[in-house]
């Protein structure tokens, strides 16, 4: 299979090619504040681990079932939303999504008067079931919203508004969840109905932002509703290129192009290094530094602001580097802010765990945008097994609470994310030399074998 890469400078013909073509312009800003809605839900999420841990006073391994549950309906939906898209289109996936992870965030009406955990967690599943849905079909759609060689570089652009979500979930955690907590020398304190009156309330104050997030999606799926989508050229592209005579069917035809193949293996431990930095930055701040539980929360925003920053500064980068260069060294660098963040264990390795989100910025859309080149109308189920990768963020957060609660140091568990971030390398590793710029020959027309 050929395939072509985004080393710049991004030309199509001689021509410089679009970021985004004109006429589609308007859907692409409805598809890019999709990003930045399933960011706010996604990192609010992060917030939760350390808020149920305090309230149903429970373990760190216990309480990373949050993330379980969350990534865990990712994995889940990602093919059914690969049919949807390959039967219906792009915009029905995103529909059917926006409606469903919106269902999600109404049942936290329900889960919050109960006080069960399982049941929140019951709620998180449904919608993070709409959210793979939506982020099935708004990956690939935003690829094939013009020129291939742009195909990178404007998925990184896309996906930079995600972490504005992102931060406004964390400032909704940090500034309506986390102060109004109580706190656990109050409750050393309480009579068995005070702690249950304290559940009532501080589960109350995780109940609002979500169900403000519900009303987001309905406004999204009703603005997508009412508009139509054009044709979009990369697609046309795609369907001219395909081989459809190719045996083995589309499976095949993915497992055999090695490029997409470790391409869903980087995106799972990329996935996974981001949820397990993210998921524990408060905890560590708690644990680890001393820092208070109303302050605690800044940290992890401070993380998202660094994370929305190095996107756009990677998107302009993107223009003039190799992905996969940028992406060695992101993931190197991410290495060594985990190893500070386990050997110096003061303000210092606060930073460090601070900055590894620089570092991650760059990953989830370059690995994707790599993994898909070339794959024409493969690419819908291919976006499917890159969803399917998430599954890393429900799985090695685990296995990180599982090394904090048997070693007894919350500093050692990003070993965890340093090991995931290490074979984040070794794709870029591979990518470079399956990738050659050979002198003379444009790379963007270079042949891949699969």
């Amino acid at each position: 299979m050929t395939a072509t890469t985004n080393a710049p400078p991004e030309e199509s013909g001689g021509t410089r090619a679009r970021l985004v073509e004109p006429h589609l312009l308007v859907p692409f800003i409805l598809v890019v504040a999709c990003f930045a809605a399933w960011g706010i839900a996604a990192n609010l999420t992060d917030i939760l681990v350390g808020v149920f841990r305090s309230i149903f006073d429970m373990s760190n391994l216990q309480s990373s079932l949050v993330q379980s549950a969350y990534y865990g309906a990712y994995f889940l939906l990602a093919v059914p939303a690969a049919f949807i898209n390959s039967r219906f289109g792009y915009k029905a996936g995103m529909l059917t999504g926006l409606g469903l992870a919106a269902a999600g965030g109404i049942l936290f009406f329900p889960a919050s008067q109960m006080l069960v955990y399982e049941a929140f967690l019951v709620a998180l599943f449904v919608l993070a079931a709409g959210l793979s849905i939506l982020e099935t079909s708004a990956n690939p759609l935003v690829i094939a919203m013009g020129d291939e060689a742009t195909a990178t570089r404007r998925l990184n652009l896309a996906q930079a508004f995600n972490p504005v979500g992102a931060n406004i979930g964390v400032l909704l955690g940090a500034v309506l969840i986390l102060p109004g907590l109580t706190s656990e020398a109050a409750k050393t304190i309480m009579t068995a109905e005070e702690l249950r009156a304290s559940q009532e309330t501080d589960l109350l104050l995780v109940l609002r932002p979500y169900l403000g997030i519900a009303a987001v999606l309905v406004i999204l799926w009703l603005a997508l509703a009412f508009r139509k989508i054009p044709e979009l050229p990369a697609e046309q592209q795609a369907e001219a290129r395909l081989d459809r005579s190719a045996s083995g069917g589309v499976a095949g035809r993915l497992w055999r192009n090695r490029r997409y193949r470790y391409g869903v293996i980087a995106q799972f431990f990329n996935v996974a290094a981001q949820t397990c930095v993210w998921t524990f930055t408060v905890i560590y701040a708690l644990d680890v530094v001393g820092v208070s539980s109303g302050q605690s929360g800044m940290y992890l925003q401070a993380s998202l602001i660094v994370f929305l920053v190095a996107r756009f500064a990677m998107v302009y980068l993107l223009g003039i580097f190799r992905p996969a260069k940028l992406l060695l060294i992101m993931a190197t660098f991410g290495v060594i802010c985990c190893l500070m963040a386990m050997f110096v264990l003061n303000i210092v390795g606060l930073i460090a765990v601070v900055a590894i989100s620089a570092g991650l910025s760059l990953m989830f859309p370059t690995i994707y945008g790599l993994a898909l080149e070339g794959l024409g109308e493969d690419a819908k189920f291919g976006a499917a097994g890159l969803v399917m990768a998430i599954l890393g963020g429900a799985i090695l957060p685990l296995v990180q609470g599982a090394v904090m609660d048997s070693v007894g140091s919350t500093a050692f568990g990003y070993v965890v994310p340093a090991a995931c971030l290490a074979f984040v390398a070794g794709y870029a590793v591979f990518e470079l030399r399956t990738r050659p710029v050979l002198p003379g020959v444009p790379a963007e027309t270079e042949e891949v074998s699969g």
